[in-house]
């Protein structure tokens, strides 16, 4: 069985999806597969579910939630229940069960490996794999609780990992003309993470656009200052002291990541 929760809830077995109606229910099984193998206490549920205004027989209701959970994941074959009962909570089992997420993250480290050992084109190949799960909205509206809320946060950034090291792979390719229009959109969806700007600036300049690779660096000052009160970044100005002067290392690996 495979628990998917890079999209919207569901889980996979061999007869096909299955999809929970319910949001609450919903709610009570994301946060417990995301914390697979640790006890999520009642409390950490109940707040999950209902924030700092819980019903008065919410403990109840989380048993009858539980309850129905149980019945959903059980399969043919399944001697005991993955649902735990373990004070002062519960716990999921995962055993032979996946979780979509732990193979994003490996496939992200393996990309990373490969970028770093000049491998570009496997870790190509490895890290659209991995972009390829991400599917927007992550877990829609289950987002209000701190842990389903704080793994989105957390798993965007490995998506951000993902995303750079999957452009400094290319650029290695020498495929910047194909990475000009890719890169703009991250631009536009990331307008504050500065790595994409310097890795524009690189592949435009790469593609003899310098004025247009310099007017992306005035573009992301103007964001910082009026965002964040800050002059852009030093690998930014760097960036952009090194196109003025071109640089001979601009064609060199180093700039590439």
């Amino acid at each position: 069985m495979r628990y998917e929760i890079m999209t919207s809830l569901r889980v996979n077995d061999p007869d096909g999806y299955s999809y929970i109606g319910a949001r609450k229910i919903e709610v009570v099984l994301v946060a417990l597969v995301i914390r697979a193998g640790r006890i999520t206490t009642a409390e950490q549920l109940i707040t999950e579910i209902w924030g700092d205004a819980p019903p008065q027989r919410a403990t109840a209701a989380l048993h009858v939630y539980i309850s129905q959970l149980r019945k959903f994941l059980n399969r043919p074959g399944k001697a005991t229940s993955t649902i735990v009962t373990r004070s002062p909570g519960y716990l999921l089992e995962l055993g032979d069960d996946e979780v979509d997420v732990h193979e994003f993250q490996r496939l992200v480290d393996r990309g990373q490996e490969l970028v770093g050992t000049g491998r570009h084109a496997e870790a190509v190949a490895v890290l659209d794999r991995a972009n390829g799960m991400w599917e927007d909205p992550v877990l829609g509206d289950l987002r209000d609780g701190p842990i389903v809320s704080g793994f989105v946060g957390w798993l965007d950034e490995v998506r951000l990992r993902c995303l750079g090291l999957l452009v400094s792979a290319n650029l290695e390719l020498g495929r910047h003309a194909q990475l000009i229009g890719f890169l703009r959109g991250l631009v536009a969806e990331h307008p504050l993470h500065e790595e994409f700007y310097r890795q524009l600036m690189l592949a435009l300049h790469r593609c003899g656009r310098r004025a247009e690779a310099l007017n992306v660096y005035f573009a992301a000052r103007e964001v910082t200052l009026r965002e964040l009160g800050l002059e852009p970044c030093r690998a930014l100005r760097e960036m952009q002291q090194a196109i003025l002067s071109s640089a001979d290392e601009l064609d060199a690996e180093s700039f590439a990541s």
